[in-house]
């Protein structure tokens, strides 16, 4: 699933959009909630970004929120092996066109009248997101601090990729309690965060295949933080910190990998 900075590079990416106008829509998926008139003759002010949602906000006050899910993508033009996965297509004219492709069909668009507002944690990549803001969060919470990290109503845009990461480089063990952390280990684990995804949305996001379902921004073949991995996906092999093999856990249903001897 595109996390927050593979959603950060696709809005990036949108800024030809705006200030446009909607010159025709092409919805080609009953599924999702949207029709081509409420979107036709629509002024494009702003693409921006809240958690793992995008905003496409309206000069009328509405905004088009879209969800990625699993495999989607929210583009200007689309590369030749997508089109026959595009759900939606925004013609703004002047041949720039902005597509919704998704191979999955798990994504979700719709136009809420009142603005581009979604129920979510705040944002780690934003001013308020101190380590004191972290540290009061996290005492509120009994869950394991991966499962704590992966809570959209508490802190947006992470998933299961940039959460092991920031354990890893705070080195925490992910089954902690989130309300069990010491001050010193919240201002590594909040370090951390921010590192990881500053890192990420400069690399353009984590690539992990080449299939069409698989992240890849527009502005290049793969995004290139796969290569700065250090436990994601890596069970079984050595840790690049201690040496310590690599382990593979279930939390909540989804794969956990960290270090046994440097994440405790």
């Amino acid at each position: 699933m595109p996390e927050l900075p593979e959603v950060e590079t696709f809005v990036r990416g949108l800024t030809p959009a705006v200030g446009r106008s909607i010159v025709s829509a092409d919805v080609r998926d009953a599924k999702l909630a949207v029709s081509a008139r409420e979107l036709q003759g629509a002024r494009i002010l702003a693409v921006r970004r809240r958690g793992k949602y995008i905003g496409v906000e309206f000069a009328d006050g509405r905004a088009l929120v879209i969800h990625l899910r699993m495999s989607g993508r929210l583009r200007i033009g689309c590369r030749e092996p997508e089109t026959k996965y595009a759900r939606l297509v925004l013609r703004l004219g002047d041949g720039v066109d902005v597509y919704f492709v998704d191979p999955r069909r798990l994504g979700t668009a719709s136009v809420c009248a009142s603005g581009f507002d979604v129920p979510v944690g705040i944002e780690p990549l934003d001013a308020g997101f101190t380590s004191s803001a972290l540290a009061e969060l996290a005492a509120t919470s009994r869950a394991p601090i991966k499962q704590f990290l992966l809570d959209q109503r508490k802190v947006a845009g992470i998933g299961n990729i940039y959460a092991a990461e920031s354990l890893w480089r705070a080195k925490i063990d992910p089954r902690r309690k989130a309300n069990g952390l010491a001050r010193d280990e919240v201002r590594r684990l909040h370090r951390a965060i921010v590192g990881v995804l500053r890192e990420a949305v400069d690399g353009l996001g984590t690539t992990l295949g080449s299939s069409v379902s698989d992240y890849h921004p527009a502005s290049a073949e793969m995004g290139s933080f796969q290569n700065e991995l250090a436990v994601y996906g890596c069970e079984g092999e050595p840790c690049a910190r201690c040496g310590e093999t690599i382990e593979r856990i279930i939390q909540a249903g989804r794969s956990t990998c960290f270090c046994p001897a440097c994440q405790r």
